[in-house]
């Protein structure tokens, strides 16, 4: 075989043609024509036993070429790119072949390559940095939610208020006939927290535990087809009213929902957790600022193969999650999301080109700084996957790609020392200001009475809300 006229074009693709010889082609031809034997109809021959001669002779001398290219075709293409030492991606395509007199082939390819990649500036950056801290008033708030949570709830003999719990029964009517999946009994529902239509929840304020009565709804637009925009009467009966009641805030209050003996201990550990999420946070915020600005001043032509190929990868991983074989059809995979295929493209496109983008400058920095994984790295690689995964690290450790790994390893150390390398700078006056707006506002503390916890009568919260 022979690379000929082999031009890399701007679009970060190549084309170049191999030459397959006389002898080389003609296998080629033989394979094609007892893979394709069976399937031609020759008059005086048994199916499939009639001769390659023959069977040239009635359809043409080329009558098993384009099967014989399909069969040459990668075994020319690898050739090439070992010849031409080619990074290429993607799915190679056949612009054209041609069988001369002496019957040598060549066969034109079209393929997507590796794009060159040009760096803009990826150290030193700079990027706004706020202090992590824990407010007085974030505590507090998160002592509420804890609260909330271990709420006790008692049976009270006043109309409903919001923020109650009731346990009642409901019956809906369209035109006067109940329609499938608008009934339930003794269902458990907290006033005001939104979990059926607009409107139900407010008129069921100020009815009476005992006496039955009536809600008037209309379904939005963006519902289920059959009641989508229509008007609705629900019966409702509620058998009870239920007010929660929390705990206060005290050290028996902490041996209750923690592992600490005082308040004050508690609530140092919720300082200590919050500011760790805070931090981690900032890091988040502030490694993002810093990788966009390198992706900005960077350039590469991202030759669209390798973006879908990102796309089919993020896919496949989340199929790999909902325990979905990674080797089902696209389609099947794409439906299970709920999506079509045009839906999931304009989600994911943006996502899987800015990744793609993102690994080509962490692969090119890595290149220039002469990053390495170093032996000790990969051992340490190989001890950390016998500590997860215990007696199945052998099994893992043989299906992992080490190419693959090594690459990753690259990557993050590229991504280190972009951040490693980077300035904070204080905020500006505009960004403080915002951080100041967004802030929540103190909220009132509900009643404080007793602090141990009870169950909720009724079903679970989980359960398929039939008034949705």
């Amino acid at each position: 075989m022979l690379v000929k006229n082999f031009e890399k074009k701007e679009n970060s693709t190549a084309i170049f043609q191999v030459e397959v010889s006389a002898p080389e082609f003609d296998e080629a031809v033989n394979k094609a024509y007892k893979r394709m034997k069976g399937g031609i109809f020759v008059a005086g021959f048994r199916k499939g036993k009639a001769p390659r001669t023959v069977i040239e002779g009635m359809y043409g001398k080329d009558v098993f070429h384009e099967e014989a290219v399909s069969i040459v075709a990668p075994e020319a293409f690898d050739f090439a790119v070992s010849e031409e030492k080619l990074k290429n991606v993607g799915m190679p395509s056949i612009a054209d072949f041609n069988v001369d007199e002496n019957r040598v082939l060549t066969i034109t390819f079209g393929t997507d390559v590796y794009p060159e990649v040009t760096l803009g500036r990826y150290k030193g950056l700079e990027a706004p940095w706020k202090e992590p801290e824990v407010t007085d008033e974030q505590l507090a708030a998160e002592l509420e939610g804890v609260r909330r949570k271990n709420a006790r709830f008692v049976d009270v003999d006043r109309p409903v208020q919001k923020g109650d719990t009731i346990v009642f029964d409901f019956e809906g009517f369209v035109d006067g006939v109940a329609f499938p999946g608008g009934q339930a009994d003794d269902y458990s529902l907290e006033i005001g927290s939104g979990a059926f239509i607009p409107g139900f929840e407010d008129q069921l304020v100020g009815m009476e535990a005992g006496k039955e009565g009536e809600v008037h709804v209309t379904f939005p637009q963006q519902y289920e087809e059959s009641l989508a925009g229509k008007d609705a009467a629900f019966k409702v009966c509620i058998h009870a009213i239920r007010e929660p009641q929390y705990p206060e805030l005290d050290d028996e209050f902490a041996k209750d929902v923690s592992e600490f003996d005082t308040l004050e201990e508690y609530k140092n550990d919720l300082r200590r957790s919050l500011l760790e999420k805070a931090t981690e946070e900032a890091e988040r915020e502030f490694k993002t600022e810093l990788m966009n600005q390198a992706l900005e001043t960077m350039s590469a032509a991202i030759p669209e193969s390798m973006v879908q190929e990102k796309m089919d990868e993020f896919l496949r991983g989340w199929a790999n999650n909902m325990g979905v074989p990674g080797n089902a059809p696209r389609a099947d995979l794409v439906q299970m999301l709920g999506m079509t295929e045009e839906s999931f493209s304009m989600m994911m496109h943006p996502v899987a080109q800015r990744q793609v983008q993102s690994d080509l400058m962490l692969d090119k920095i890595a290149e220039v700084e002469g990053l390495e994984v170093s032996d000790e790295e990969k051992e340490e690689f190989y001890k950390q996957l016998e500590a997860d995964y215990g007696d199945d690290a052998g099994r893992i450790r043989g299906l992992i790609d080490e190419r693959l790994m090594l690459q990753d390893t690259l990557r993050r150390k590229a991504a280190e020392l972009v951040y490693s390398s980077a300035v904070k700078t204080e905020p500006k006056p505009e960004e403080k200001a915002e951080e100041k707006a967004g802030e929540e506002p103190e909220k009132k503390a509900p009643k404080k009475t007793t602090r141990k916890p009870a169950k909720k009568a009724g079903p679970k919260p989980e359960e398929e809300k039939a008034g949705d």
